[in-house]
């Protein structure tokens, strides 16, 4: 069998030093007694089958203390890398979910708006209005919500002419209020003004109603409102 040669070899504790200073120290007086062979300088030149099997296991233990520490180390490392990354992946998920609320949150709040209306909304004045006209006014005033609503009621009321006059009632305008003048807490141009008749008609459903769709679906079934 060969042997191999550790020139050199470092050991981890004073004892391991000592004992192979005391190994080479007998094989260096047995190769003397022989006197058959050269002998070595002690820490010139060691041989590994020459320590001790006690100091080997010794110095395998130290070598496996040490890679199973490095592993650790490593397993360690890796662990908080992976909970960093889950971390920043949360951080990332909630923040694309804040920002998609957030979108959805002002859409939502577009289109409410778009169909509440503008009650406030002003026209130029004219003279005359046509149907085309009228409905455009209903459509920004009542909003996009409720404007179909609104539609069916007033083209079975007074088919979108604003100077409509119920001749046994007395009822007038877009929405036939009765009497009439009841308009007036609108604007004081109701008789000639479709968007004073509009504005009125709208809140008179809302308050009476809830709304405008709350308003056909009676008028659906009486067939008045």
């Amino acid at each position: 069998m060969s042997r191999i040669s550790v020139r050199g070899f470092a050991v981890a504790s004073a004892t391991a030093v000592t004992t192979v200073g005391a190994v080479v120290g007998v094989a260096s007086g047995a190769d003397q007694g022989a006197g058959n062979e050269p002998v070595e300088a002690a820490g010139t030149t060691t041989l590994l089958a020459d320590i001790p099997a006690g100091q080997q296991v010794q110095q395998a233990s130290l070598t496996d203390q040490v890679v199973a520490q490095s592993d650790a180390a490593d397993a360690s490392a890796r662990q908080a890398a992976e909970q960093d990354a889950r971390k920043q992946a949360a951080q990332d998920a909630a923040a694309k979910k804040k920002a998609a609320d957030e979108a959805a949150a002002k859409k939502r709040e577009e289109t409410l708006a778009a169909s509440r209306g503008d009650s406030r909304a002003t026209f130029p004045f004219k003279a005359s209005y046509t149907v085309a006209e009228v409905k455009a006014m209903a459509q920004q005033i009542v909003g996009s919500g409720q404007y179909a609503c609104f539609s069916n009621i007033v083209t079975r009321e007074s088919g979108w002419n604003y100077l409509a006059t119920n001749a046994s009632s007395g009822a007038y305008g877009l929405v036939q209020a009765l009497p009439g003048s009841k308009m007036a807490s609108a604007g004081s141009d109701w008789r000639t003004n479709p968007a004073t008749q509009i504005k009125w008609g709208l809140n008179y459903m809302n308050v009476r109603y809830g709304s405008p769709c709350d308003a056909w679906a009676y008028w659906q079934v009486h067939h008045s409102y």
